[in-house]
């Protein structure tokens, strides 16, 4: 994981707004979210089984994630690298999974992986960031 120095750490705004300008900017919401906290990302780089993510982080102040209204602050950015397994799971729970539907997706084989070339990701990081921030920037001069 590498931490990003960005100006978004710390500003506040309200989810619906700043939902919307993610979604504009390649940036997607996590469905893996509680009432109190979530994170949007977006795919810098994707090969195979491997993908190097941007993950912004947001805590609520004030309501619940599953409105437009609620008031979040964002967290510190940072860069990730999940590695996938992108053939047959072969485990104790495979039979049960295609004949009952219950598991659909495998854990990562690591959620954290290994970054080659980190001054690259954490650029691009930087850089989508910045557009994202000018983005906000332009609605709330408008």
């Amino acid at each position: 994981m590498i931490k990003l120095q960005s100006e978004i750490e710390g500003k506040r705004a309200y989810f619906g707004i700043v939902k919307d300008l993610f979604d504009l900017n390649g940036c997607s919401f996590c469905s893996n979210f509680d009432y109190h906290q979530g994170k949007f990302d977006a795919v810098l780089w994707r090969e195979g089984g491997e993908t190097i993510y941007l993950r912004v982080p947001i805590n609520v102040l004030e309501g619940a994630l599953d409105h437009s209204s609620a008031y979040i602050e964002f967290g510190t950015p940072y860069v990730i690298k999940h590695v996938v397994n992108i053939g047959l799971d072969y485990d104790e729970h495979s039979l049960l999974t295609g004949t009952t539907g219950l598991t659909q997706f495998q854990e990562p084989l690591d959620k954290d992986g290994y970054i080659r070339d980190k001054s690259r990701w954490e650029l691009a990081g930087e850089e989508k960031i910045n557009r994202i921030l000018n983005s906000i920037d332009t609605l709330l001069s408008s």
